[in-house]
């Protein structure tokens, strides 16, 4: 099936579905932790694990999955990922140890990444120039996931186990996999290009200059984000008391933030630019996770928690979403690889927040602020890094 010439609403809509495998596969389960480690024998520690074990192998994955994606095409990679993705999601209900639980998480991983990656590329030969706008659309229908994620989970361990979490996973999954079979589109290939090798494709992408600023700040950005999901359940439940219910209101809170930002975006950045927009977007990380950081070393209540996180979440996802549509933009023939390498280095940092935080912590909200505003300070530096590639190019050229 070849793309249609205008784009369509559809398409987009199942674009956002087949990611949001990955949201619904971090955070249904959140709610269920504490009671997962108590039937598996275990710590919570342990089952938060999991989550860094679910970041690093969608990473690996993604470069493998990437140059695949620009040589054999994006409809059978993701046809592949998307049945990998049902059957462990299957795989996972039946479990009775951590052991297992968490390799099979890894090949959960594993396949939700190969249907995931092609997606960017399939964005950019719609929307061209306007690929922002077009990541927007993507992001914000896809934020539905983690927004209503928790509240699933939550709604199933109140009628059922932990184990139907996974069961509809793997309902969603065959659900997607079926209508990605019948209309997920295939971009025709520009035969007068050459086809791409596994490595050339990263020998394209890595050698160049100007795409490597907008790579970290997508990367930090990422790595802020994912301190914050790695660390809210211990945050809101154990730290702040709040029941399992109230975690999925302030979690879904939050995830309204982030789809608010990208609708916002999809308004402004035809007109104001990618650029322009991420920069506004640091501005506000700067002066919310510094907030976030006093608050929590002052140890406020939980309203200051709250109301510092909203608009940082918000400014996160404004500076990811230009950051990646700028990259794409770069890389045509090479889209695959660039979202794998993008993939990569966002899910790869994110698996550190787990260890890090396991690392500095001392039993209150404060090590996850800092990492938090940590993320966003290299951000800044990462865009001092492309002023100066951008002013040194402009002399080379004058």
């Amino acid at each position: 099936m070849t793309m249609p010439n205008k784009p369509a609403g559809w398409i987009i809509i199942l674009l956002a579905a087949v990611v949001a495998t990955t949201p619904l596969a971090i955070d249904m389960y959140l709610p269920a932790m504490p009671i997962m480690a108590e039937q598996l024998n275990t710590n919570i520690g342990m089952v938060q694990q999991s989550l860094s074990i679910f970041l690093a192998f969608f990473g690996v994955s993604m470069l493998v999955c990437g140059p695949l994606a620009d040589s054999l095409g994006r409809r059978p990679l993701a046809i592949f990922g998307l049945t990998g993705f049902v059957l462990a999601s299957i795989a996972l209900s039946l479990v009775n140890s951590i052991e297992w639980f968490l390799a099979l998480r890894a090949v959960q991983a594993l396949c939700g990444a190969a249907a995931t990656v092609v997606v960017p590329g399939i964005v950019r030969h719609i929307y061209q120039e306007h690929t922002a706008k077009g990541m927007s659309y993507v992001s914000m229908i896809m934020m539905l996931a983690p927004l209503l994620a928790p509240a699933i989970g939550s709604g199933i361990l109140w009628v059922a186990n932990w184990q139907m979490i996974f069961v509809t996973l793997a309902g969603y999954g065959v659900i997607v996999l079926l209508m990605s079979w019948r209309y997920l589109p295939e971009i025709p290939r520009d035969k007068t290009v050459a086809k791409p090798t596994f490595l050339s494709g990263y020998k394209v992408v890595f050698s160049n200059k100007s795409a490597r600023p907008d790579i970290a700040t997508s990367m930090f950005a990422s790595f802020s984000f994912f301190c914050f999901l790695t660390a809210v359940p211990f945050v809101y439940i154990k730290f702040f008391g709040v029941n399992e219910q109230e975690f999925s209101l302030l979690f879904g809170f939050n995830v309204a933030m982030l789809m608010l930002a990208n609708f916002i975006n999809s308004r402004l950045v035809t007109r104001r630019g990618p650029q322009h927009m991420l920069r506004i977007g640091l501005v506000i990380a700067i002066i919310s996770a510094s907030a976030l950081t006093l608050f929590n070393f002052w140890q406020f209540s939980l309203v200051y928690t709250v109301l510092s996180i909203a608009p940082l979440m918000a400014s996160l996802s404004l500076i990811a979403t230009n950051a990646d549509a700028m990259i794409i933009m770069k890389f045509p023939q090479n889209s695959g690889t660039a979202t794998a390498v993008i993939g990569t280095l966002r899910f790869g940092i994110g698996a550190l927040a787990g260890p890090l935080l396991a690392l500095f912590d001392n039993g209150t909200a404060l090590p996850f602020s800092l990492l938090m505003l940590v993320g966003v300070l290299c951000i800044a530096v990462s865009q001092f890094w492309q002023k100066a590639i951008v002013k040194a190019q402009a002399n080379a050229a004058s």
